[in-house]
C-alpha cells in the first residue's frame, strides 16, 4: 500500500544531528530502506520536516520505519495515500 510518511524533526535534536553528521546518515539509510517513489524536505512551522511516499507492503514494516525518526525526536505520521489513477479505478468500483 502506498504511504505518505511525515515526520517532524524536534529541532534542538536535528541540529545536534546536523552538527555531529549523524542526519545526513540517517536520512541516507531512510531513504536506501524505504526506496520511497518520492522524497521532499522543507521546513514547517520553524522545525525541519521530511515527506516521503513509499510502498508499505505490511504493517510489519511500521516499527523499523518509524523507530529511527522516534530516536532523532520526530513526531511521525503515516497514512495511505492514492495517486489520481486509484481515485479513478477506487470511484469506478463504486457503481454509480
Amino acid at each position: 500500500m502506498r504511504m505518505l510518511l511525515t515526520a517532524r524533526l524536534d529541532t534542538t535534536m536535528s541540529n545536534q544531528a546536523v552538527t555531529d553528521g549523524t542526519m545526513s546518515k540517517m536520512v541516507q539509510e531512510m531513504v536506501e530502506q524505504l526506496r520511497p517513489e518520492s522524497a521532499y524536505f522543507t521546513a514547517e512551522e520553524g522545525d525541519r520536516c521530511c515527506y516521503m511516499v513509499f510502498d508499505m507492503k505490511e504493517s510489519a514494516q511500521i516499527p523499523p520505519v518509524c523507530e529511527p525518526f522516534f530516536h532523532a525526536g520526530a513526531k511521525l505520521s503515516l497514512r495511505p495515500v492514492m495517486t489520481v489513477d486509484d481515485l479513478q479505478t477506487g470511484l469506478a468500483s463504486l457503481g454509480r
